[in-house]
């Protein structure tokens, strides 16, 4: 990031040309899980794949930690081997950060949070525009994020502008249910 190097790097002659990198497609991503993968025990059935089509949003280096994390998950767990198991907690660590270990006794705030949760996936539902909801829980994580996959065909901003203005009246079809 260039906002954040000393302005003495930035100076005609050194570092002046920047050049963009877009995050990968399906195809870059898969490719780059390929190169990650070369030495890791891999089960039989982990369709890398499928864990490219599910990695929308994520730079080479999320990749990279992806799939370190899960082969540091599968190693706690004295498994063989990485398989979705493995990939699905490190995804969720990835995304929507460590699960919390406070805040879980409640039943009447895990109540409210289930709620909440399912408006998400409800929304994901009704709603063409909202990004796919990949997992529903009321297990904290530190982030506070619902798993969400945007759709392969839109750049990664979060809602498109269409569907931002009419949210709110979205909202309202959910009254009845």
């Amino acid at each position: 990031r260039a906002d954040v190097l000393d302005s003495a790097l930035l100076r005609p002659g050194r570092f002046d040309r920047r050049v963009p990198v877009d995050l990968p497609d399906v195809k870059g991503r898969l490719e780059i899980l390929k190169v990650h993968a070369r030495g890791k025990p891999l089960a039989p059935e982990l369709d890398l794949n499928i864990i490219a089509k599910r990695t929308t949003g994520f730079s080479g280096a999320s990749l990279a930690n992806l799939l370190n994390e899960a082969a540091i998950v599968a190693a706690r767990k004295d498994a063989t081997e990485i398989g979705y198991e493995q990939v699905d907690y490190a995804i969720d660590r990835v995304t929507v950060g460590m699960q919390k270990t406070t805040g879980t006794s409640f039943p009447a705030r895990q109540r409210l949070v289930a709620y909440h949760e399912a408006g998400h996936a409800v929304m994901g539902l009704l709603s063409p525009d909202y990004d796919l909801v990949t997992k529903v829980t009321v297990i904290p994580r530190t982030n506070g994020a619902t798993p969400a996959s945007p759709p392969a065909s839109r750049p990664v901003r979060g809602l498109c502008p269409e569907a931002s203005r009419t949210f709110p009246r979205r909202r309202g079809r959910l009254h009845p249910l």
